[in-house]
């Protein structure tokens, strides 16, 4: 009893440590926090009143920016499911399979997509392209690793069921294991999709095209009611993939 207690003291000894140093190297200081009533004061002062009359235009780049996350989460989606058989335990059926493509999933997975972005900026130029293939190549990689997760921890019920009527072992896999996981697929992908279309407002700061671009404009330019513009449709666009993800859930559960 002893012993546990002195295990966790040391854990919140590391905790409060990690803390400090973390505060030291960020310059993170209690007393700025003060300073909060500018933002207030800088909202209402400059943000106000929205530049309503570019609500056509924004409405466009915000549908750019939303076909932007939906191409770039699908297309990942398609590729992230086989390869996550391949890189769960269970059905990758080799060692240096699973290795192989657990390794890959982690390579693309620790490349954010602002690095790919910058990549594809210089290869293809300035506009969406670049941004959704970003979005991709970062969205397998995080896509398999959890999709993989939900197929290593799949009953193994109806796997058995399937080899016991003759079915071949990925025959026996797409529809014992799919059908379990398939709820969690969807939330883990409109979760991303989510993500997706912040991730395209960053994108757009380097030249990705849709609305984060017109944001990145719109503050180098001081041009603060058009900002305020701007926040509005990210608003709206975030709110709208929540409710019909929440919807499409729903009816698959």
């Amino acid at each position: 009893m002893v012993w546990f207690r002195r295990r966790y003291l040391f854990y919140l000894l590391l905790i409060i440590a990690a803390t400090w140093w973390s505060m030291n190297m960020t310059g993170f200081e209690w007393r700025k926090l003060a300073q909060i009533p500018n933002i207030f004061e800088m909202i209402s002062n400059r943000f106000f009143p929205v530049e309503w009359s570019l609500f056509p235009r924004m409405a466009r780049e915000s549908l750019v920016t939303l076909a932007m996350a939906f191409l770039g989460t699908f297309f990942a989606l398609i590729v992230a499911v086989p390869l996550s058989f391949l890189a769960a335990r269970n059905t990758s059926g080799s060692s240096v399979i699973y290795g192989s493509v657990r390794s890959f999933l982690s390579g693309l997975r620790s490349i954010p997509e602002i690095v790919f972005g910058l990549i594809f900026v210089t290869a293809f130029g300035l506009g969406p392209f670049a941004a959704v293939l970003a979005i991709i190549l970062h969205n397998i990689g995080v896509l398999g690793k959890l999709i993989s997760e939900l197929i290593e921890a799949a009953d193994d019920g109806p796997q058995e069921a399937m080899k016991s009527v003759g079915a071949t072992r990925w025959v026996g896999h797409l529809f014992s294991i799919i059908p379990q996981i398939w709820p969690n697929i969807l939330s883990h992908y409109f979760y991303r999709f989510e993500v997706a279309i912040r991730t395209s407002l960053i994108l757009g700061f380097i030249g990705g095209g849709g609305i984060g671009q017109q944001l990145f404009n719109h503050f180098q330019s001081f041009y603060y009611t058009a900002v305020a513009l701007d926040i509005i449709c990210i608003m709206i666009l975030v709110i709208f993939v929540d409710v019909i993800g929440g919807r499409i859930r729903a009816r698959v559960i």
